[in-house]
């Protein structure tokens, strides 16, 4: 369309118009746009619940994250943006880059909305031996590839308003010029078709392209990312089917100790999560360039749990992992997306929506006949500890206040612990504040379960499906020992059991900051140890 300007007017009203009922997009109806109504509110938003650490856009909505890559000392990582208000509307990519994961700096839109539609999620790969072709003067091409959603076929009730496109550049994602081909793969009667994952796997000398498929993944290939054929398709009857599937990643993975990879399929899903609304589910197999298959131990796993979880908490979805990583890096590096699709658009905040996780390391653990997908925050994270608190051990029976805000500021945390001689009781650990809001968690050795409970820890009442709970994850036995690390960034906890085992990451946004970390632990045999406690610049 020669008139984008005209286009992009006609999309915004069409938007205005019609519901957008799509998966990751599902269930956000459009709505006036919440503003700020003066400075002193927008500074108060600021203090209380912008991030220290984790990324968040300077203004506007935000969700998934989309087109990660590493190129020459920078981690690029672009994301689904609309510039226009702080609820999902009309979908860019917007995008941001960081030396480190932890400091980001946000940059121009990358992708606008066409008259091929909107620019869904999809991935980026560093094409080095310019098998596409877009390479110039020996600079290797960034290509991204992305799901077009037509609003207009949506409209009209057709059901293959969603393609797979491609764009390219030259000067290390910064800038991109659009496929004049586009789209490269067209819809084949699928409504929810969409997020593509691009990697190229050296066995088979191909690229393969991991695609959402309703209640499916679907596999391609190509040898130029322009020209795709379709593989196999896996899952319409494994794992959890809640909601749509949406954001694969598949990748190999070494199992951590040993010299034996497997393949990894990752897939996020909306609703269905193990405490409600959106989360991402993982499977363990074999790929041999055509088709996906479960590891035996993994299908035995599955057949007792229904589905193996990535993240147990309410708040981490759509996440993929970054491409182009070095070899000498070896590292299998994730972030998601920090909101659900229960209450996105309803969070307390206004000038901007939506958070990153802390970017985290995969690894691929297995016990005697299961496995499990530890996530850890990346390392980078610790070269920002600007204060340090260390105690060998601490006794706790009965109510203690452990650490306050004059000792560390709570509001930017690492804290990093162990509890041992544990028995049938619960131990519970809170975050508090004078106005009497809570964030607690710990371990329910009674029922068998973890626990991250944020009932009471300030605002919740802007949703009924933000904290009608607490959330828990189930085990199979008594812990008898735990090591427990979290990080907490004012409207935000991550909290990894026994080295990222299990994982549980949940927004909260207190009335005022949180001054007080203390436990509720009855038991005179249990001593905190190996307490360490970081505050994050």
């Amino acid at each position: 369309m020669k008139n984008k300007k005209q286009f992009y007017t006609i999309c915004i009203l069409l938007f205005a118009s019609f519901f957008i009922a799509v998966g990751c997009k599902k269930n956000i109806k459009t709505n006036d746009i919440e503003e700020m109504t003066t400075p002193t509110e927008v500074n108060k938003e600021e203090t209380l619940y912008r991030p220290n650490f984790h990324f968040s856009p300077k203004a506007n909505w935000m969700n998934d994250p989309n087109g990660m890559f590493y190129l020459n000392g920078k981690y690029h990582l672009y994301f689904q943006y609309y510039p226009d208000g702080n609820v999902w509307g009309p979908m860019h990519w917007g995008h941001a880059v960081s030396e480190d994961m932890v400091t980001w700096e946000e940059q121009p839109i990358a992708l606008y909305p066409d008259d091929l539609g909107l620019i869904f999620s999809g991935s980026a790969v560093v094409d080095k031996n310019n098998t596409s072709g877009f390479g110039k003067d020996g600079i290797a091409p960034v290509v991204a590839i992305f799901t077009y959603h037509n609003m207009q076929g949506e409209k009209e009730g057709k059901i293959d308003f969603q393609t797979q496109a491609i764009a390219y550049s030259l000067d290390e994602g910064m800038t991109w010029t659009k496929y004049d081909k586009n789209p490269v793969i067209s819809n084949p009667s699928i409504k929810d078709f969409r997020d593509p994952k691009v990697i190229w796997d050296d066995k088979s000398s191909k690229w393969i392209m991991a695609l959402a498929a309703g209640n499916k993944i679907m596999f391609y290939s190509s040898i130029n990312l322009k020209n795709w054929n379709f593989e196999s398709e896996f899952g319409e009857f494994l794992g959890a089917h809640g909601g749509v599937w949406e954001c694969p990643d598949l990748f190999p993975l070494k199992i951590d100790g040993s010299d034996t990879s497997k393949w990894v399929l990752i897939v996020s899903i909306n609703p269905g999560g193990p405490n409600g609304g959106s989360a991402t589910q993982y499977f363990v197999g074999d790929f041999d360039g055509n088709k996906f298959v479960l590891d035996e131990d993994f299908s035995n796993q599955l057949q007792k749990q229904n589905a193996a979880w990535l993240d147990y908490g309410k708040d981490n979805y759509a996440g993929v992992t970054w491409s182009n990583i070095p070899k000498s890096d070896g590292r299998k590096l994730f972030i998601g997306w920090m909101s659900n699709w229960d209450y996105a658009r309803e969070v307390p905040t206004f000038k901007w929506r939506s958070t990153m996780t802390i970017p985290r390391e995969l690894k691929l653990r297995k016990t005697e006949k299961e496995y499990y997908l530890q996530n850890l925050p990346v390392s980078e994270l610790y070269k920002h500890a600007s204060k340090s608190i260390k105690k060998d051990s601490l006794n706790v029976d009965g109510l203690n206040d452990i650490f306050r805000n004059e000792n560390i500021d709570l509001s930017k945390l690492n804290l990093e612990l162990k509890l041992n001689n544990l028995k049938e009781k619960i131990y519970t650990i809170n975050f508090l504040n004078k106005l009497g809001d809570t964030l607690s968690l710990g371990l329910n050795n009674v029922d068998k379960a973890f626990f991250l409970d944020r009932r009471k820890s300030g605002k919740v009442d802007f949703s009924e499906k933000f904290a009608p709970k607490v959330s828990e994850v189930k085990t199979d036995a008594i812990q008898r020992e735990l090591k427990v690390q979290i990080l907490l960034d004012k409207t935000s906890i991550e909290v990894f059991y026994n080295d990222g085992e299990v994982v549980m990451t949940e927004l909260f946004f207190p009335n005022e900051p949180m001054e007080t970390f203390s436990s509720t632990i009855h038991d005179d045999d249990v001593y905190l140890t190996n307490i360490k406690v970081q505050e994050i610049k």
